[in-house]
């Protein structure tokens, strides 16, 4: 059962660091598109432009977390 938790904990750990660490580079890399934004003689366009997500970068961020903790655990465990 410790195994069990510490595993669990871990993996949400480092889940929870490589999501705010990718959203930092991802919002420091973002460079806004004004050219087709309708910003024309000082009027602001009021269309709003949704992007569709893709779900690979969170399993790929998933996939990275559970091997870290896979291995943290085999390490804590084979020290004691």
């Amino acid at each position: 059962m410790k195994k069990y938790l510490f595993f669990t904990i871990s993996f949400l750990l480092i889940f929870m660091i490589l999501q705010v660490l990718s959203g930092l580079i991802l919002t420091a890399a973002y460079a806004p598109d004004f050219s087709g934004s309708g910003h024309i003689g000082g009027t602001l366009s009021n269309e709003v432009v949704f992007v569709q997500r893709s779900e690979m970068p969170l399993m790929i961020i998933a996939a990275i977390s559970a091997v870290s903790a896979y291995f943290i655990l085999n390490k804590v465990t084979k020290n004691n």
